[in-house]
């Protein structure tokens, strides 16, 4: 049947040595060549691009099944099936443009013209997009850096907020006053991560000068280390806090700082106690807190030494006793809270 067929093909206009004839011949000729060497390489590159294609479907799962397994919440998991989503698309996408144009070009299709043309599209592209390449390789580069999360407060191009989403072409912040900030992720050149490990918190404790600085560090010490081991508390803390001493004399302040280490973010509940306490304390011990208005004149182991000079020199009383200053009285009964 087939020899039938060849035969009543090579007879007529399509006989040997005739026009149709040699053009037929040409057309067996090629594609006897298309099948004995470019069908065999398309064959194996096809093969190849399918590999490369469940390698790489491959590797993305698996990093989403080790982000589930490891992460320590869904918004990282998140994160890495985006990062995963982009790569495998972009990849696959590269793989079908280089696989398509191997296909083009077996079949005999000039591929100048069209790279030339795709060339300079890119290039037009390229310059009215640049800002969104930069934008999406910074964002590639924030999740696979972990460089913060959503629920995190940050400090982006000089915005403090906190983090509500994160594609990656932007950030969206919510600042304080809940204003919500839009910011390009091109725009991110530093991170300032107020929520990474732990905070640090550190209050300068003022007390009037005429107060024993011995005194005070024990209670503060002790303030502090109530607030640190009070059920409420106890778990916030990632270190014992810190009574530094003496940090500096202003006027009639004496400044004692006082540093706690908790868990980030979770400074300001310890923070309000700790200065809630200070204050009653304060009250207590009969002392005053620093106020930088207030004139010191002496210290409250020289009055008798003033009373006794002037009960001997009456003549010396006003040298040694000007007359007072409503600004400067301090209570007599030794109650610095009841009262002039």
């Amino acid at each position: 049947m087939y020899s039938f067929v060849l035969l009543a093909i090579r007879t007529g206009i399509f006989a040997e040595g005739r026009f149709l004839g040699k053009v037929l011949d040409e057309w067996v000729g090629d594609i006897q060549e298309f099948v004995r060497i470019k069908l065999p390489r398309l064959v194996l590159l096809a093969i190849f691009a399918l590999i490369l294609a469940r390698l790489l479907r491959l590797i993305t799962n698996n990093m989403i099944r080790i982000a589930e397994r490891h992460a320590a919440g869904t918004v990282r998991v998140s994160q890495v099936k985006t990062l995963a989503g982009v790569v495998r698309t972009t990849a696959l996408t590269i793989l079908c443009v280089i696989v398509g144009m191997q296909f083009l070009a077996a079949i005999g299709v000039n591929l100048g013209p069209l790279l030339a043309s795709a060339g300079i599209a890119g290039v037009a592209i390229g310059l009215a997009a640049q800002n969104i390449v930069k934008d999406v390789l910074n964002g590639t580069f924030i999740l696979v850096e972990d460089q913060f999360n959503v629920g995190d407060v940050v400090t982006l191009a000089g915005l403090t907020g906190t983090v509500e989403a994160m594609t990656l072409r932007k950030t969206t912040i919510r600042g304080g006053d809940g204003t919500l900030y839009l910011v390009p992720n091109s725009q991110i050149t530093t991170v300032a991560n107020q929520s990474a490990d732990f905070s640090v918190a550190t209050m300068n404790i003022s007390v009037d000068f005429s107060a024993d600085p011995n005194k005070v560090l024990d209670i503060l010490k002790a303030i502090a280390s109530d607030v640190r081991n009070s059920p409420e508390f106890k778990d916030l803390f990632v270190a014992e806090p810190q009574i530094l001493g003496v940090d500096a004399l202003k006027g009639s302040q004496l400044i004692f700082p006082v540093v706690f280490r908790t868990k980030a973010q979770k400074q300001f509940g310890p923070i309000r106690e700790f200065q809630r306490r200070v204050r009653l304390a304060l009250e207590e011990n009969h002392m005053l807190p620093g106020d930088p208005m207030r004139v010191f004149n002496a210290f409250p182991g020289n009055q008798e030494i003033t009373q006794t000079a002037s009960a001997s020199h009456p003549g010396e009383l006003q040298q040694l006793s000007p007359p007072p200053d409503p600004t400067t009285i301090k209570p007599q009964d030794g109650n610095p809270f009841s009262g002039a």
